[in-house]
């Protein structure tokens, strides 16, 4: 069903719809692509390889969040060293690689420069079918760079084209970004308490 599909008088009213929507979302992410998505990143956190994480407009200040969550987060308490950067994060290279180039290859461009065999790519997007996403996802899979390919609506490209794809079913952009946020999130805290000392776990604050 849409969200929403009527005029809402109350902000409450909204307010609890919009949660059940979330969590309907929520529930829709295969938990077996979840499993196969933090396997990937732990190898790659345990194995010194890089995660790259990318998307734009509100997709972008995930990556970026997810740049702080898996870097610092991932680390406390653990022995892991988490490399991690976000394509969308750098506005002067972002803008010179667009202007002179192609908007379509702001993400690409960079990891044709950075990205080796073994490193990780995590697109975030709602439509999973914007040119500079799939242009990305489609390069890293061509040069054994690892794909995870977050996406809501229809899925789009990249959902067919990633190693694994966490897919929110859902028509709301609001709603999909919102779990996109809870799985990066859930990613970033199972691996950290995955490499922590039972004691430590409880004793912490995720």
């Amino acid at each position: 069903m849409t969200f929403p599909d009527k005029r809402y008088a109350a902000i409450g009213e909204f307010l609890g719809d919009d949660f059940s929507s979330c969590a309907d979302a929520a529930r829709s992410v295969s938990s077996d692509n979840l499993a196969r998505a933090a396997d990937i990143l732990s190898t790659a956190y345990a194995d010194g390889h890089w995660v790259y994480a990318c998307g734009n407009d509100g997709s972008a200040a995930i990556s970026g969040h997810l740049t702080c969550d898996h870097s610092k987060g991932v680390r406390t308490d653990t022995t892991l060293l988490p490399r991690v950067s976000s394509l969308a994060s750098n506005v002067e290279l972002l803008t010179a690689i667009a202007n002179d180039i192609s908007f379509d290859d702001v993400f690409v461009y960079q990891l044709q420069g950075m990205a080796r065999p073994g490193d990780v790519l995590i697109s975030i997007s709602s439509s999973g079918d914007s040119e500079n996403i799939v242009r990305a996802v489609d390069w890293a899979r061509a040069n054994s760079v690892h794909t995870i390919a977050m996406t809501g609506f229809e899925g789009g490209r990249s959902a067919r084209l990633a190693e694994v794809n966490l897919h929110v079913k859902g028509d709301n952009y609001g709603v999909i970004e919102d779990v996109h946020q809870s799985l990066m999130h859930i990613l970033a805290q199972f691996i950290r308490q995955g490499h922590m000392a039972d004691a430590d776990i409880a004793a912490r604050k995720f």
